[in-house]
């Protein structure tokens, strides 16, 4: 599958944390880590996100530069690394380089990513960073709360693209509350696009809520997905799994889902 294929639709990120995790139970190194990563790749993954944390209690240091060389494999998918570049994230795009560093706000012991960034707060200390990925040719997004007045700020201090929490979304599927949410969502990036911000997306995204983000959402480049995804792949197999996400997506680019 050619890059061209990729061009008009929302974009697939494989995260793999999760395999990691399992692997980190025993020290047999299974399941394996790039294994998987390429098994999603041959399915039509346009991408793989991994999320090191200081802790190592998933991915580790050797995944990401194992991760890097797989995908030098494949030229036209994306390698996307998350962290907090107050952390140990910098390390990493200082040697791998990916095409995507996504600038997330977690404390070291963080469960899971659970809030965006404060950028009346951080914006002069994520400045420099962003400016200095720029340099490495590396794009940035920042991990932000669907609030639309904070898009101007993600833009104002160097930013590429944003990366929309959707664990309220996710939460809210099949409430009450599902139509309200998506319309959050929808605002925030239309006010992204308003300034020139790329979008992606991701939290606790899966089969049954993916479809309708998508044809809700404008301008949504990228969805970054592991939780579900990897626990759908232990019933179904990664290449299942992956198809049923990119059917998900092109549902929700030509369709008008039932919400």
């Amino acid at each position: 599958m050619t890059a061209s294929a990729f061009t008009h639709r929302t974009a697939l990120s494989v995260n793999v944390n999760k395999v990691a995790l399992v692997r980190n139970t025993r020290h047999l190194g299974i399941p394996s880590v790039t294994r998987a990563a390429l098994l999603c790749l041959q399915a039509g993954a346009q991408g793989i996100t991994v999320h090191p944390r200081p802790d190592e209690r998933h991915i580790r240091a050797h995944d990401v530069t194992e991760l890097a060389a797989l995908l030098q494999d494949w030229p036209e998918r994306e390698y996307n690394i998350e962290g907090n570049p107050f952390h140990n994230l910098m390390d990493f795009v200082r040697t791998v380089r990916p095409h995507q560093a996504t600038f997330v706000p977690d404390s070291e012991g963080q469960f899971t990513s659970d809030h965006g960034w404060n950028l009346a707060q951080d914006a002069e200390r994520l400045r420099p960073l962003i400016a200095e990925c720029h340099a490495l040719g590396v794009r940035v997004s920042l991990f932000m709360d669907a609030v639309p007045a904070q898009m101007a700020a993600a833009k104002a201090v160097g930013a590429d693209r944003v990366e929309l929490y959707t664990e309220p979304y996710a939460a809210a599927w099949g409430t009450a509350q599902q139509a309200q949410q998506l319309e959050c969502y929808r605002a925030a990036a239309q006010a992204a696009l308003d300034v020139g911000l790329g979008i992606n997306a991701g939290h606790d995204l899966n089969r049954d809520n993916l479809a309708a983000f998508v044809h809700t959402v404008p301008g949504l480049l990228e969805v970054s997905i592991g939780h579900a995804l990897i626990a759908d792949a232990l019933e179904l197999g990664y290449a299942t799994t992956v198809q049923a996400y990119l059917d998900c997506i092109q549902a929700g680019a030509t369709a008008t889902p039932t919400t």
